[in-house]
């Protein structure tokens, strides 16, 4: 299933990505720093939930308390929540 998200704190305006069960693909950003959100989305291609918030929540941006990787960990885990 195909989800959106809308980021807080960060330049990206929207993350979009797909479930595929427990495993995240087709992962997006919308807006926000090109090279890096185009990385981070190419890393996590194929991770699970679990997965991603291991490895990027918590990640913060400068003195801002949240980054785009931890808003894509925030995405993947309330969207798989939803689906429970």
């Amino acid at each position: 299933m195909q989800y959106q998200y809308q980021p807080k704190g960060v330049c990206s305006q929207r993350i979009l990505f797909e479930l595929d069960g427990d495993v995240v693909k087709n992962i997006r950003f919308i807006g926000g720093c090109s090279g890096n959100t185009q990385g981070v989305a190419a890393l996590a291609e194929g991770l699970t939930v679990d997965e991603i918030e291991q490895k990027l929540g918590g990640i913060r941006c400068g003195f801002k308390s949240t980054s785009c990787p931890d808003q894509l960990a925030k995405a993947v885990r309330a969207a798989k929540a939803q689906e429970d």
